[in-house]
C-alpha cells in the first residue's frame, strides 16, 4: 500500500511541476515583444504605364549601415500598373520609421501624367499617402 501512495505522488508532483512549468512557459510567451511590425507598401497609377519603384525590405542596423551599402536594404522595381491594380509589397521591420518607397514614371503623350499614389501601412494602420503628377515619395521620419 505504502508503495501504491509513493507512486500516485510521485506522478501527482511529476504532473504538477510539468503544468507550473507548461504554464510559466506560456506567460513568457505571451509577454515577448512582438518580433516586428508589419510593413505594406501600395502603389497605384490614374493611367496605364510604367513606373521605378524603390523601397526599403530590409532594416539597416542604423544610418552608417545604410550609408555604406544602401543596396543591401533596398530593391529597385520596374512595374506596369493598370488603374485599380495596385502593386503591393509586405515586409517586417523592427522599427516602422525606416519604411520608405518612391515611384517616379514620365507622361505619355497618349496616356498622359502616371498620377502615382503610394501609401504605407504599419501593422494595418494607413500611416502616410502621397500623390504626384509623374512621382510620389512616401516616407516615414528616418529619411
Amino acid at each position: 500500500m505504502r508503495k501504491a501512495i509513493s507512486k500516485v505522488g510521485a506522478a501527482f508532483g511529476t504532473a504538477a511541476l510539468v503544468a507550473s512549468a507548461g504554464l510559466a512557459l506560456s506567460q513568457a510567451t505571451s509577454n515577448a515583444e512582438p518580433a516586428g511590425h508589419q510593413i505594406r507598401y501600395t502603389v497605384t497609377s490614374t493611367a496605364p504605364t510604367g513606373l521605378d519603384l524603390y523601397y526599403l525590405y530590409a532594416q539597416p542596423a542604423d544610418k552608417a549601415a545604410y550609408n555604406k551599402d544602401p543596396n543591401a536594404f533596398l530593391k529597385r522595381e520596374e512595374v506596369n500598373l493598370e488603374p485599380g491594380v495596385p502593386w503591393v509589397f509586405e515586409t517586417t521591420l523592427a522599427d516602422p520609421q525606416w519604411a520608405i518607397v518612391t515611384v517616379s514614371g514620365a507622361a505619355h503623350a497618349m496616356t498622359g501624367a502616371p498620377n502615382p499614389h503610394c501609401e504605407i501601412y504599419v501593422d494595418n494602420q494607413l500611416v502616410l499617402q502621397q500623390d504626384g503628377e509623374t512621382g510620389a515619395a512616401c516616407q516615414l521620419s528616418r529619411w
